[in-house]
């Protein structure tokens, strides 16, 4: 273990993929203390996503129709582990983006979800809405931060609430769906999921934002490698007065930081709330906003990184329901799995420490057993 994971050119890749089997070893534990078959549960996690195949399918769908409808539900939380990503950069810690992509997909639905625009002007608006509303949201917490020293932890808990509340209060006064009792559910043409499309006889669920979404990874890549404003970020995120020191604009970073990340939680917000549910349920926050804590720490905080934890933790929740309903286990213990992760993963440094500790010690070892041949 110590030979594999010493390796500091391969540490980035080989210590979150340990921790990762760490979580699922822990995991298989629970299941198995449980009196269910490990194995057997994590299988219908990949059923569930549509990565392998199950015993028999309903009419209209199959493993591939399945897939869409995993990579409908991963969209979201590639936007949202990016915006956290971003202000960790910054040295943020941006816990607000549940409630951002609240807001967002919220506003979004109101000014153009329920309009009769066409679709090639509705679908691009509600994510340029989206982003725009979240990226206000997200650049109000960096100046409360910047201006009056107000923890952005605290800042964003608290307008995750008032965020939950009045949209809350604004779905069930003007908004409801008397059957559903959730908001009424957007137009088609603004939705950005092309839902139960018919091809080859089987009914595809296609999400549109995950091009935009792959585009977005590598933008944001190359804005952290390429760019001064991405260095300026990583030097303000590392120690932020060297970068006072250096002459860096903290306060413009900072709010810039938490713009951009808001703008991510929206565009989460437009692909989760017009995509994939095409509704909001009232007083209710996503999980994908938090859930993307893990993913961003799973991938090392890289934007490529992150489209891989993305699809891991996306394959246990979607994968949940399956599951439930198969192996007869709690859908619970898929958040039981992804909370392991998150563990696992925060203790990457320790793990690191753990193993450099290790590999000294057998370097030593060795050195002073050769010694004493001599």
């Amino acid at each position: 273990m110590v030979k594999i994971l010493g390796n500091e050119k391969y540490q980035n890749i080989s210590i979150p993929v340990f921790a990762i089997l760490l979580s699922l070893l822990v995991g298989a534990i629970v299941i198995a203390t449980l009196g269910e078959n490990p194995l057997s549960a994590y299988k219908n996690l990949l059923q569930g996503s549509g990565l392998f195949p199950k015993p028999r399918y309903a009419g209209g769908r199959s493993m591939a129709t399945d897939f869409f409808s995993f990579m409908n539900y991963w969209t979201p939380m590639i936007f949202a582990a990016l915006a956290v990503t971003v202000a960790l950069k910054a040295g943020l810690f941006n816990i607000g983006v549940s409630g951002q992509m609240l807001v967002a997909g919220f506003t979004a639905s109101v000014l153009i979800g329920y309009s009769e625009l066409p679709s090639v002007v509705s679908k691009p608006m509600v994510v340029i809405i989206a982003a725009v509303i979240g990226g206000l949201t997200g650049a109000l917490i960096g100046w409360f931060k910047y201006r009056f020293n107000v923890n952005e932890v605290v800042s964003s808990i608290m307008l995750n609430y008032i965020i939950q509340y009045i949209v809350a209060f604004l779905i069930n006064t003007k908004y409801v769906d008397p059957v559903s009792r959730q908001s009424t559910n957007v137009s088609d043409a603004a939705r950005l999921t092309l839902m139960n499309t018919v091809i080859g006889g089987y009914k595809y669920d296609i999400p549109l934002g995950i091009i935009l979404a792959f585009i977005v990874v590598f933008v944001i890549r190359f804005i952290f490698n390429q760019t001064t404003f991405g260095y300026e970020l990583k030097v303000v995120g590392a120690n932020r007065k060297a970068g006072l020191y250096a002459g860096i604009n903290v306060g413009k970073n900072m709010i810039s930081a938490m713009l951009i990340s808001g703008a991510l939680a929206g565009m989460a917000g437009a692909t989760c709330y017009l995509g994939y549910f095409g509704s909001i349920q009232p007083k209710v926050l996503s999980a994908t906003g938090y859930d993307a804590i893990a993913v961003a720490l799973l991938g090392n905080s890289n934007p490529v990184g992150i489209l891989f934890s993305s699809f891991l933790i996306s394959i246990i929740g979607k994968g949940s329901t399956y599951m439930s309903s198969t192996a007869g286990l709690d859908a619970e213990i898929a958040a039981v799995i992804i909370g392991l992760i998150l563990l696992f993963s925060a203790c990457g440094e320790f793990i690191k420490y753990f193993i450099k500790k290790s590999k000294d010690k057998t370097e030593e070892n060795s050195k002073n057993s050769m010694e004493v041949e001599k």
